[in-house]
Parts: C-alpha cells; structure tokens; sequence
C-alpha cells in the first residue's frame, strides 16, 4: 500500500466511521484511531511521510474554522472568565507540573525541553472534545466551555512550545523575553484575524455567487494561519479571530442559499479533515514501537507517569476552578455557561482528551539544536507524548459515553423547547409586522391579506408546533394536521417534478446544464 492509497482509506473511514459510531455509540475520532492502529500494525502499511513543518498549517486551520462556525463572539465575551480560568490558565500549570515530573524521572532531559513537553501535552483537543460532547446530548453550557477550552488552549501550548523549543535550540532562555513573545504574538495574531475577516467580507460582497464566496471561506483559514505565522504571530489565534469576524458579519439574514449549501460544505471538510487527522494519530504507532525498541519498561514507566500528572492536575484544577467560577457566576446579571455541579465537573474533567495538536507538535520538533548537535531526548519526548495522546484518547473516549450516562449528565431539553419556541413566536411576530407595514403603503386584495396572514402564523408553527397554544388555541391541531398534510403533499408533487426533470437529463438533445439549474430551483423550492 502506497501513501496516497493509505490516503484514500482513512478518508473513506473517515466517512464509515460517523454512522458506525452512531450506532456503537461511541465517538468517530476514537474510532478513527483505532482504526488508524490497526492499519499500522501489518508491515505492507507504510509510514506517514508528511513533513512534520506542514502538519499544523494543513490541519488546524479547517478544523478550528469549523469548530467557531458552531459558537459566536458574544458567547466567547461573555463566558471569557471562565475561558480563562478553566482553559488558559490550565495549561500554564499542566505544562509546568508535566515539565516537573519530566525532568525527575527521564536523567538528563534540559528544562527546555520538558517545558516543550508538558506544553504540547498540556491542550485538550477541540475537535475530539466537541465531537465526543456532540454525540452524548450534554448540557450546552459544557459543550460551549469544551469549545473554548479546545480553541483557546490551543493558542497558549503552541506559543509556549515555540518558546521552549526555540530555547532548547538556542541554549539560551529568557522569562521578560518570553512573556514579550506571547504578547506579541497574541497581538500579531489578533490583528492579522482582524485585517483578514475585514477583507473576505468585503470580498465576498464582490463575490455575489455563492458557489464562488464557499469558496473563498475554504481558503481564508490557511490564509490567516501562514500569514500571522510569517509575522511572527499565533496562527491559530488568527484563524480563531477571523473565523468569529465572519461569523459575525459575513452573511446577511436573506443570504439563504450560501448560508445552506456553505453548512453542508463545511460538514464534509469538517467529517474528513477531522476523520483523516485522528486516522494519522493511531498510524503514527508505527514510530512509538520503533523508538521504545529495547527500553519498554522504562519508557513506558515514563509515558504512565506523565498520563497520570495530565489526569490528576486537570481533575485538581478543575474542582476549585469551577466553585470558583459559580461564586462569580452568582454574583452576575447574566448567565454564564459554567459547570454547575460536581457531576458536570467530572464530566468536563474527563473530556480532556489530547489528539491532533499534540500530535503535530510532538513531530515538529526539530532533529537538532543550533550547534549541530541532536535534539536532547528527542525520542523520549515524542514515545511520552504518543502514550498520553493515546491513553487519553482511546481510554477517556471509549468510557466517557458510560460515565456520562452513570452521572445522569443531560442537556436540559425542555428549556432548549422553550428557547426554541419563543424564537419561533418572535419570528412570526416578525412576518406579521413587515406584513403590517406593507398593508400600511400597498393596497392588499383581502384575501391576499388573510392568506399572508395565516402564512406568517405558519412560520411560527413550522419552526415549534407549540406556538399555536399561545396564538391561536382553538382549532390549533387541526391547523398543525391540515399543515402537516399540506407540507406532504407539497413534499411528493416536488418529488414527482424532480423526477421527471432529472428523466429529462437522459433525453436526446437535453442540456444538462439547463437540467441541473432548473433541479436546483426544485431542490430549493423542497427546502422552504
């Protein structure tokens, strides 16, 4: 098997993987990489040859775009504490402690680069976090805390690895210099985020053609990551920026067909970048067995030490951290997604599995340092992060489903109903106004009138069939029954049109392209 055929396989799992972990129920990352593992047991599987410089700029910026696409800036500014508290200042003490355990037990090893260790192992990932949560119907306010975390730790373990590593390189290390770089390079980020959704959105008003501003969003992550990299900056912190800029401003309330189609577009990326990322962490075996050859008691002895300095420090963490954040949470105007009990907080605590990122860490670190010589316990260093990738992902991944459901941690679906239905109230609210004022300049047959009328009731009924008991309560599930059937057979007389127009297509002198436009209005039309 060549690379481009072990290419093709994990994309084709990464596709398998969604629907067989549905009905395993378990996550698609994990099954992922175990499918990845055993790809790299037989011998005829080769070695990923991706050069280690490229891995970070080829996969992270798709996945974090993705991931933002699900979350906004108000939700980030107004949870910002708690990002903090539970995320940024975690992975400063995971990386110290790890650093410490690192430099007592592996002889030898430099400060420097226990600090590049515990910081590529200190980040949870954001994409196997969120993909796992998604999956078990958790309470909203842990799933937007897992993707903050997940976003926003990231930026701070990849800055300090560059510090280490380029101390480690050097053999020289200062703390004011340090503490410079982060800053300087969260500013550079922010700005280079901020420049670079400003212009996609006004590109993309050029643009006009959906097909051509799905496009441009496709590329704009690999745009805003290699830029704030060539300026010195975070590159994911600009992706992160520029995705939330877009989210804000980038489409407009009437931009239905590029808001449609640019969803399913960013599903398919998100399902095979994610797929085939989590496939190349199991295949990544292959060099963990070659490293540890002879020295498996010892460097396993290692990688446990560290896996449980990574499980215990997060757990230690977060249980004063979240009684903290509800002493602040009680004391605000508003509500702010924090764990509220312990049984949320083991949850969360639990969740914090490594993957993609520390991956592509541990294989950029470089082969030597300035003066020529190897890297120090370069081996060592990717062995230990292998086993905490691994002993986190599979083992974490695999029982957090079981955990989830022995604690009884749910997302509270009747205030979801409740949220949902008083947005379908205020949307139907919404159409019987604009129809109002339109009534107010135009001059509407009646019957025109009565028919707009019931169909901005219809709106609200469609988003939440509960609106009809606050609108109308007599007579409401008739409506809802006649509605029902309306939209059924409307859903069958589009079908019987869709098919006899794509009957059409292999008709003697048919034109495709004038086929597949009409099919499109078609295919629009079913959606509204």
């Amino acid at each position: 098997m060549d690379q481009l055929a072990l290419f093709f396989v994990l994309l084709v799992g990464a596709v398998v993987s969604v629907p067989v972990g549905e009905r395993l129920k378990l996550p698609a990352p994990v099954l992922m990489t175990l499918l990845g593992i055993a790809l790299a047991i037989p011998g005829f599987v080769p070695n990923v040859e991706i050069p280690p410089d490229l891995i970070l700029p080829l996969l992270l910026p798709p996945l974090l775009y993705a991931a933002v696409r699900r979350t906004s800036w108000r939700q980030f500014t107004a949870n910002l504490r708690p990002i903090l508290l539970l995320a940024v200042a975690l992975v400063f003490v995971t990386t110290a402690a790890v650093a410490a355990m690192a430099q007592a037990i592996v002889p030898g090893l430099p400060i420097a680069a226990a600090v590049a260790l515990g910081a590529l192992v200190a980040p949870p990932d954001p994409v196997a976090a969120t993909a796992v949560a998604g999956q078990l119907g958790l309470p909203r306010r842990l799933v937007s805390i897992l993707e903050g975390e997940g976003l926003f730790n990231d930026v701070t373990a990849i800055v300090l690895y560059h510090v280490a590593i380029a101390a480690a390189v050097s053999g020289t290390f200062s703390w004011p210099e340090a503490a410079l770089q982060l800053v300087l390079s969260a500013v550079v980020a922010v700005a280079v985020g901020v420049a670079l959704g400003w212009a996609a959105n006004k590109l993309m008003d050029f643009l006009e053609d959906a097909t051509l501003q799905i496009g441009l969003t496709l590329l704009v992550p690999y745009a805003s990551y290699v830029m704030a990299e060539e300026l010195h900056g975070s590159g994911v912190l600009a992706v992160l920026t520029t995705a939330l800029f877009l989210a804000e401003y980038a489409l407009g309330a009437d931009d239905v067909l590029t808001r449609l189609a640019g969803h399913t577009v960013w599903d398919v990326v998100d399902t095979l970048v994610t797929g085939v990322a989590f496939g190349l962490i199991g295949l990544e075996l292959h060099n963990a067995i070659r490293t540890a050859s002879g020295r498996w008691p010892e460097m396993l002895g290692w990688a446990a030490a560290v896996v449980v300095v990574v499980v215990l420090v997060r757990l230690v963490w977060l249980l004063p951290a979240a009684w903290l954040a509800r002493r602040w949470h009680a004391k605000r105007d508003y509500d702010e997604e924090i764990p509220m009990s312990w049984r949320e907080t083991v949850v969360m605590w639990w969740s914090g599995m490594r993957g993609v990122a520390s991956v592509a860490l541990a294989l950029a670190i470089p082969l030597e340092t300035d003066s020529g010589a190897p890297f120090p316990d370069r081996d060592e260093i990717v062995f230990i992060a292998f086993g905490v990738i691994m002993a986190t992902l599979v083992l974490q991944g695999l029982t957090l489903p079981r955990l989830v459901r022995w604690l009884g941690v749910r997302a509270d679906e009747g205030a979801e109903k409740d949220f949902e239905k008083a947005l379908a109230v205020r949307a139907a609210k919404a159409a019987k106004r604009r129809l109002k004022e339109i009534e107010e300049v135009e001059e509407l047959p009646e019957e025109m009138s009565e028919r707009l009328l019931r169909r901005a009731f219809e709106i609200g009924v469609r988003i939440s069939p509960e609106v009809g008991e606050d609108e109308r309560r007599e007579g409401h599930e008739q409506r809802v029954r006649r509605l029902r059937k309306l939209r059924r057979i409307q859903g069958e007389m589009l079908s019987a049109a869709r098919h006899e127009v794509l009957a059409a297509r292999s008709e003697p002198g048919a034109n495709p392209e004038v086929v597949d436009r009409v099919l499109r209005h078609l295919d629009v039309r079913s959606l509204r």
